[in-house]
């Protein structure tokens, strides 16, 4: 058999617009399946194996890699925060020269800089999934808009209502939806915790160029309404913490409410999770009927299966 030649996947930027929806119809079409009750594995990575190595506490991104790497016939080789010998000194660089002569794929979060990941992805031997660095939180983008491709049908068209700080999952957000035709997306972050200058810029320059918007206020003043679906993450991001002792005061404007999904009174309610009820999103908002956060957390898996049957070209 020919050994086939990894793609990677470090930030959605990376990714052409063809690879993006490709990617997305794929997940939507692996939820649909599940749904109805169909098989969702396949053997398209027998005789691959798949490293799975994470610096930084996860739940859904972590299993959904490992399960779909399973049931898409790989093996799976795991390691935690302690497992490597980056710990005794060794470079990035050569632990990426060694793990690619003995992975087909390495699903890696470090919650830091991403540049660790794309030294890793300087060969075209072992593919990289960046599962989530400091910038960027690709693979959660990918199950966002596989989520609301589910739920309408399509992602173009789409308006979107993001609340909360402009961390990864938000950058992320904005560098998918940007992508597709006539969306608009709001992002409502605190005063301080927007979106880089350099992320927001280029989702604004992408959006341009596929007659969307993507907008950046830092108040809820003005009742915000009339979205397709609401978004929020939880204020404290995985591996980060904040300079200013008094952040949960300019934060508690920014909650999902009750009276704030009341606005958009067709709206979905989608949040990466974990959750801190009570924070960013109240119990009757999270729990209640809007609400379609666990079934984005299924779509992890999908998502995760589309992921790396197009990393290994093998969709």
């Amino acid at each position: 058999m020919t050994k086939r030649t990894g793609r990677h996947l470090i930030s959605l930027d990376d990714l052409s617009d063809a690879d993006l929806r490709a990617v997305v119809d794929r997940g939507a079409r692996l939820s649909r399946r599940a749904a109805a009750g169909e098989g969702v594995g396949n053997t398209a990575l027998a005789g691959d194996v798949v490293g799975v190595y994470f610096r930084k506490t996860s739940t859904r991104t972590r299993t959904a890699f490992s399960a779909g790497a399973l049931r898409l016939g790989a093996g799976l080789v795991t390691y935690g925060p302690d497992d490597l010998q980056l710990n005794t000194g060794e470079t990035t660089e050569d632990t990426g020269r060694v793990m690619a002569r003995m992975l087909d794929v390495l699903v890696a979060r470090t919650a830091g800089d991403p540049a660790e990941m794309r030294a890793w992805a300087s060969q075209r031997r072992m593919s990289v999934v960046n599962a989530m660095s400091a910038e960027e939180h690709p693979t959660q983008g990918l199950t966002d808009l596989t989520t609301l491709a589910v739920r309408f049908g399509a992602v173009d068209g789409l308006s979107v209502l993001y609340v909360g700080e402009g961390n990864n999952s938000a950058a992320a957000l904005a560098l998918g939806l940007s992508r597709y035709r006539g969306v608009r997306l709001e992002l409502r972050t605190p005063p301080g915790y927007g979106l880089s200058g350099a992320v927001l810029e280029r989702a604004r320059e992408l959006a341009a160029g596929h007659g969307s918007t993507v907008t950046e206020r830092h108040d809820l003043d003005d009742g915000p309404a009339d979205f397709d679906a609401v978004y929020t993450t939880r204020w404290q991001t995985t591996g980060t913490s904040k300079p200013d002792p008094d952040w949960r005061q300019v934060f508690a404007p920014f909650q999902v409410t009750a009276e704030l999904m009341a606005r958009s009174p067709k709206a979905v309610f989608l949040h990466d999770l974990p959750a801190h009820r009570g924070e960013e999103v109240t119990a009757e908002v999270l729990d209640g009927p809007v609400s379609i956060a666990f079934d984005q957390a299924e779509n992890k898996l999908h998502s995760a299966m589309a992921v790396l049957e197009w990393c290994r070209d093998a969709g």
